[in-house]
């Protein structure tokens, strides 16, 4: 075919090895631009002036692609932040700063290829983060990667699968806007990484942990109470409040939690519908909350001008919440003198089944009790079925901890 211009067609000119085209566009910041599109022939550039002549007329048109990094700072300000909760958001933020940008962030998103996200991932398997982000070279005293002594901190493999999602899921919103048109990604697999098998404590270990805190006079006592008989999550107890306990009719409603996020305490609402829940409350629940009454009461005597008002069930002594990491370390160190193993706080919420499964619980019940989403999740905390020696220390449990009922 000639290279002459056809009726109607202007624009469209021989350029190197095919022909190009341009159509006067408007762009978001309401300057007026070329945009150009290219082809091996002259029919295939005709389709694409005459689609871009129709997004013209519709709106906006962006004259260049940004870079991953430009796009992803942009993607997280317009959409994550306003659309997902800030915890989340947050998270989002995290992987793109600490390992999306750094090794994709100079690429140019419509060139983005599935080899460029391959590689990236395959580096992200075996590179020390430690040296990566200058971890070591931050601390006042170097005493690993900086001096020569790689410390080999390299992401686990779940890490991985979630900088990959969360990158995908930014691809995925450029798809929608449509400023690529495919999501590289999601052609990119990351094997999942093998479970691991936690080991959460025994009845006995949990009556225990429970007694070392009673005779303490521990002010977080019922906070344990709670995480350990009923599942509540360490988010949850932080931000229970007094107008959603109800003692009279022996229920409590999880709502709301309390988080640290971006530098703050945040008082929101929990993750999920299904994480809230009115929950029915064992009398071993109510004695430990009537009995943080009174600890309240005694606190607020002794704090005097010092002491802030707020309805919230757990306060330091001074009335304010409590850290979240603080209360890790509290516990870690409850767990100390009670001379227990060392758990991670989250996995009380299995010890929280086993108790369940040993008072024969159904496991549609435990199910709502726990607040799990799925039947599946209840039940791989019910095969670990307690033996009678178990079922023997619940009672011995419950039987203690009737003896704290007040008076």
């Amino acid at each position: 075919m000639s290279g002459k211009r056809g009726n109607g067609e202007g624009s469209i000119y021989p350029y190197k090895n095919g022909f190009a085209a341009y159509v006067w566009v408007d762009t978001a910041d309401g300057k007026r631009k070329r945009k150009y599109v290219y082809g091996k022939t002259r029919d295939e550039v005709h389709d694409k002036w005459i689609k871009l002549h129709a997004a013209a007329k519709e709106g906006p048109v962006a004259t260049s692609s940004p870079t991953m990094e430009q796009y992803l700072t942009r993607w997280l300000r317009e959409v994550v932040e306003p659309d997902l909760k800030p915890k989340t958001a947050e998270t989002y933020a995290m992987h793109v700063r600490l390992y999306i940008t750094p090794g994709l962030g100079t690429k140019r998103l419509d060139k983005l290829t599935v080899r460029d996200v391959r590689n990236w991932v395959n580096a992200l398997l075996d590179q020390c983060q430690c040296c990566a982000q200058g971890l070591d070279a931050k601390r006042d005293e170097p005493r690993c990667c900086a001096v020569g002594e790689c410390c080999k901190r390299i992401p686990s493999r779940r890490t991985v699968q979630d900088a990959r999602a969360v990158l995908r899921s930014a691809l995925t919103n450029a798809m929608t806007e449509e400023l690529i048109t495919k999501n590289v990604a999601g052609l990119v697999k990351v094997r999942s990484a093998r479970k691991k098998k936690r080991h959460p404590w025994s009845v006995e270990e949990a009556r225990r942990f429970l007694e070392a805190a009673s005779a303490a006079h521990d002010p977080l006592y019922a906070a344990y109470v709670l995480i350990l008989v009923i599942g509540f999550r360490r988010g949850e107890v932080l931000g229970l409040t007094w107008e959603n306990v109800n003692l009279d009719a022996g229920e409590i409603t999880v709502q709301m939690q309390l988080q640290r996020i971006n530098r703050r305490l945040v008082h929101g609402e929990t993750k999920t519908d299904a994480s809230s829940a009115t929950l029915p409350l064992p009398q071993i629940c109510i004695a430990a909350l009537q009995l943080r009454l009174k600890q309240r009461e005694l606190a607020k005597q002794a704090a005097g001008e010092l002491w802030t008002e707020s309805d919230f069930v757990f306060t330091t002594r001074y009335g304010t919440p409590y850290e979240p990491r603080n209360f890790n370390r509290l516990f870690v160190a409850r767990s100390a003198k009670a001379g227990v193993r060392r758990i991670r706080l989250h996995d009380t919420r299995h010890t929280c089944g086993s108790l369940l499964a040993a008072l024969d619980v159904h496991p549609r019940v435990a199910m709502q009790i726990l607040r799990h989403s799925k039947i599946a999740v209840t039940m791989e905390v019910y095969t670990h079925v307690p033996s009678e020696a178990t079922r023997r220390a619940l009672r011995k449990l419950g039987k203690h901890l009737g003896k704290q009922d007040p008076k």
